[in-house]
Parts: structure tokens; C-alpha cells; sequence
């Protein structure tokens, strides 16, 4: 990274703390590290447009050859390298952003809440689309992500959780997050298909595991502690199958997926 970067990272990090100098510590650390890492990815973009599968969606598309140049066909150099055969472990190490401690302290959550080894799973992956792959409709993402790998209950309860954030449940202690009204404004409603998805989670059987999941999830994780994962080895032992061939080359319906995570910059 050059030094024009850097120095547009941290302006970006300084407007970031300034703008945000009213809110609480864990919020204020919040939207730092999202202005850093937009920053991080509008100089790589820039840097490199011809090199990597990485363009600016208003402009137009470079397609013309330029001599001593090639697009990108593996993974990004500026990222960690993957294991031949990556694990979950090695995701969560070398690809997931730094907001992958919010699940850490979230599945640490529910294990000292005592919950069953599907609950704390859950809790674990419940954004890992989020910190991997996509942000919008993460919950639908990240089921989809796992689904090969896990009880067909843990990917459901990730699925829904993305609704149920929505509507409190004061019979079993969840009110709507202080948060997002600040995110959102006090009147936003949620979207038809949330809605409905509500609705349909809410008489469903497995009801309180996406339940658990909103319980313990945490809206602005404490930025003074850390979770090992490590502490879940044998969770993730017990509960994930782990494909011999390594994620991504299992052929599985969501092993393109990750894929993508492994080298996200690659042009085709």
C-alpha cells in the first residue's frame, strides 16, 4: 500500500471519529473501522483496475488490452494465501474482517448462557456473510453458505434471524435494538419480505433457535475484550463437517461461494 492510501485511510478514520464523537466507545469504534475498511476498498479499486476483477460500478468498464498487463486469475496478493485445503478456522484467520469478533463475543454469549452446542454454532455464523461475503440479506447469504455443513436447524435459525432482529419478543426478553433506531430513524418499518418472513419464523418449530440468535447477538461488540476461536475447536469439530477436499473444493452448492472469499478479486 502506498503512502497516498495510507494517508486516505486515515483521513478517512479522522472524519470517521470526529463525526462520530457523540456516540458511546464500541459505536464510535464501529464506524472507524467502517469508514477504514470503505477506504481500503475504494484505493483498491483504484490501484488495481486492470489487475483484479475490481471496477467502479458507475464507470465504464476497462476492456481494452494494455501492454505488459494481466487481469487477475488468482487469489489477490495483498491477502493472506489459503491452505491448499482451508478449514473454517482458516476463514475466520486469513478472509473475515475484524467485525468477526461480534460473533466470537456473541457465540461466547450463549455459551456461558449454557445454550446447546446448535445455538452457540449459530450464534458463531450468524453473520458470516457479513464479515465474508455480502452484507445485504446476509441472513439469507450465510444460510446459504453453511447449509452444507451444518444441521439443517443451524442454517434455518441464521436465515431467519435477518427478520426477526425486527419485532421484539418480550416474552422471552428481546426488545427492538436502540441502535437501530438510531440507524434507521424511529419510524422505519421493515420490508414486505421481512415481514413475512416474521410471520412465517413465528410458528415455525424452530422458532426460538433464530430467537437465540437475536437474544445473543451483540449490536456493538466490546471492543476491550476478545474471544479466541479457539474456544469453539471442538464446537465446530462436533457440529460442521468440514469437507477433506477443503472449502471451496468440495463441489458442494455452496462451495463457489467460498470461492469468492478465497480470492475475491479474481476477474473471472
Amino acid at each position: 500500500m502506498n503512502t497516498d492510501e495510507k494517508s486516505a485511510i486515515q483521513s478517512a478514520a479522522d472524519a470517521a471519529a470526529a463525526a462520530s464523537r457523540h456516540l458511546p466507545v464500541n459505536e464510535r469504534a464501529d464506524a472507524i473501522e467502517y469508514a477504514m475498511a470503505e477506504a481500503l476498498e475504494k484505493t483498491a479499486v483504484k490501484s488495481t483496475i486492470y489487475t483484479s476483477g475490481e471496477w467502479d460500478p458507475t464507470a465504464p468498464r476497462p476492456r481494452a488490452y494494455v501492454p505488459g498487463e494481466h487481469l487477475l486469475m488468482d487469489e489477490d496478493p495483498r491477502l493472506q494465501k489459503m491452505p491448499a485445503k482451508p478449514t473454517l478456522s482458516d476463514f475466520f484467520e486469513k478472509r473475515f474482517r475484524p467485525a468477526k469478533q461480534h460473533l466470537l463475543q456473541s457465540a461466547a454469549l450463549a455459551k456461558e448462557a449454557g445454550h446447546d452446542e446448535k445455538v452457540i454454532l449459530a450464534c458463531l455464523l450468524h453473520d458470516i456473510s457479513v464479515v465474508g461475503f455480502i452484507q445485504s440479506d446476509h441472513g439469507y447469504w450465510g444460510a446459504q453458505m453453511v447449509e452444507p455443513y451444518v444441521d439443517e436447524e443451524i442454517a434455518w435459525a441464521i436465515r431467519y434471524h435477518q427478520a426477526l432482529r425486527f419485532f421484539p419478543d418480550p416474552e422471552v426478553g428481546y426488545e427492538y435494538p436502540e441502535l437501530y433506531v438510531k440507524y434507521f430513524g424511529r419510524g422505519y418499518v421493515p420490508s414486505t419480505a421481512m415481514q413475512e418472513a416474521h410471520a412465517y419464523a413465528r410458528k415455525h418449530k424452530w422458532y426460538m433457535t433464530a430467537r437465540l440468535i437475536t437474544i445473543n447477538d451483540i449490536y456493538s461488540f466490546d471492543d476491550r475484550k476478545t474471544v479466541e476461536l479457539e474456544e469453539f475447536t471442538d464446537i465446530i469439530g462436533r457440529n460442521f463437517r468440514q469437507p477433506k477436499e477443503g472449502l471451496g473444493n468440495d463441489h458442494s452448492s455452496s462451495a463457489h461461494m467460498w470461492r469468492t472469499i478465497i480470492a475475491p478479486t479474481r476477474f473471472l
